[in-house]
């Protein structure tokens, strides 16, 4: 009998160092997971930040309403309220056009740095995301700031009693943000070490010494009258701790029924890790879709000329390379399109009314191709046009000759209505050019040959005047 009993007393004393253990584990991986999320939401940030550190390295900074257009654009992207541009100097601008002198503070200082992706700004209790913007020969730095007060909500829904608390810290406990309960003694003066220090003084000397090296783990802490469980986990390469409070009766209740109905208790926590897993991934995959479509709409501004509606430029270029790239045989053709006596019209009749022109220009071109088909504007008054897969030479000549009669029946104006002519240029791809900038040079000597022969017309590349053809012959 004394040796049953015995062995039942060790068989419950391990059975309850288990169960213990296992809660404390469970208390590592729930930390693990809100850092998770918390450099997920960082991250996020990051990524939303980038098509607009892109623009502005390439547009650059001296244009101020573009400035604040694209701050205001990545502040909605990225969820947060204050997004900055700051040269070197510090001199700062928000997406609200406010001016800020932040070169004195000592999180622009680490800014300027460089050496870690995020940096906690304490003068306005945020995180700042930092990203490099080389422009026009000066270095300038697009910062995104993420408030601490959204971090509060992260305990919420959490499962554990009201006295949890969840604190991001930095390496000496400096509190940088808390989730859950605010009554404690450890969030006190903003420090976790000294706020604890007078009733655990060996522990947070452990406490100390394993967030100093990196570690994770869980503590036993006296918290006023309260004790807690303090579990505490590395956040990578930014120097901070997420720490998790969860009060010792909550763990010594989950322990208990881990002993009293072991297998009903296992299935339980199966159960409840398994609805906290799909929660996670559910509001990570909700937010990456956000995200995405953020991103989406971010990249077809980006790439949309604002008075026409058309793609710019840029994405002109870079949808013709793709389509090239991916389609080397097949044969397509590019229209050059250059309005005539533009400057005339914005001399005569005013800037407001050819920008009127362009903009008519710019719909109603948009609407005679396919909706696979690239037209976009890339000059002042200069639009191109990739018709792609051309299969036949009869093809070409018809679709030469819609663009041409489209110029004969083109008005612009609402109340006065003008008559624009254009001098085109078409390349056929890739006979006449297999590479977007020698197709280019082809449609534009065709532009060029229209002009030569009295503008107000189209001239492919391949077109000579007899001189031109004794000249080749020759």
């Amino acid at each position: 009998m004394v040796v049953v009993v015995g062995m039942l007393v060790s068989f419950y004393s391990k059975s309850s160092k288990d169960a213990k253990d296992s809660v404390l584990k469970t208390l590592i991986s729930s930390t693990e997971t809100y850092g998770e999320r918390f450099l997920s939401r960082l991250d996020g940030m990051d990524k939303a930040g980038e098509p607009v550190r892109i623009l502005l390295a390439s547009e650059g900074t001296k244009d101020g309403d573009r400035v604040e257009e694209l701050l205001g654009v990545a502040a909605e992207a990225a969820g947060v309220e204050t997004v900055l541009y700051s040269d070197e100097k510090g001199t700062a601008v928000d997406q609200k056009g406010n001016t800020l002198d932040i070169g004195k503070t000592t999180w622009f200082q680490e800014v300027l740095l460089g050496e870690r992706p995020y940096i906690y700004a304490q003068e306005v209790e945020s995180i700042a995301v930092a990203k490099p913007v080389s422009a026009g020969g000066e270095q300038g730095y697009l910062i995104l700031l993420y408030p601490m007060s959204q971090f509060a909500d992260m305990l919420m829904n959490s499962g554990f009693d009201s006295t949890s608390f969840l604190v991001v810290a930095d390496l000496e406990g400096n509190v940088l943000g808390t989730s859950g309960s605010t009554t404690n003694g450890c969030l006190k003066d903003g420090n976790l070490f000294s706020a604890l220090e007078p009733e655990n003084k060996d522990n947070v000397r452990v406490l100390r010494n394993r967030i100093g090296n990196g570690s994770r783990g869980n503590l036993d802490m006296q918290t006023g009258k309260q004790f807690h469980v303090v579990t505490f986990v590395p956040l990578g390469s930014c120097r901070w701790d997420m720490v998790l409070g969860v009060s010792a009766a909550y763990v010594e209740r989950q322990a208990g029924y881990l002993c009293s109905t072991t297998k009903s208790m296992v299935i339980s926590l199966l159960i409840v890790i398994g609805v906290f897993f799909c929660t996670v991934m559910a509001i990570n995959i909700v937010g990456k879709i956000r995200s995405n479509e953020k991103k989406k709409e971010l990249e077809n501004k980006a790439d949309t000329d604002l008075l026409t509606g058309l793609s710019n430029k840029l994405a002109t270029e870079r949808k013709i390379k793709d389509y090239m790239a991916k389609n080397p045989d097949k044969q397509s053709m590019m229209f050059m399109i250059d309005i005539d006596n533009f400057k005339k019209i914005n001399d005569t009749m005013g800037h407001a009314f050819g920008d009127e022109v362009l903009r008519a220009l710019g719909v109603q071109i948009g609407a005679i191709f396919r909706a696979s088909d690239i037209v976009g504007r890339v000059g002042g008054d200069e639009f191109m046009v990739f018709l792609k897969d051309i299969s036949n030479d009869e093809d070409i000549l018809k679709e030469a000759k819609k663009v041409e009669n489209f110029f004969k029946s083109f008005q612009a104006g609402e109340y006065v209505k003008y008559k624009a002519t254009a001098s085109i240029g078409v390349a056929v791809f890739p006979q006449e050019g297999d590479d977007f900038e020698t197709l280019y040079k082809a449609a534009d000597q065709g532009v060029y040959k229209a002009k030569k022969r009295g503008k107000n017309q189209l001239a492919f590349y391949r077109d000579r005047t007899p001189v031109e053809q004794v000249a080749a012959e020759n």
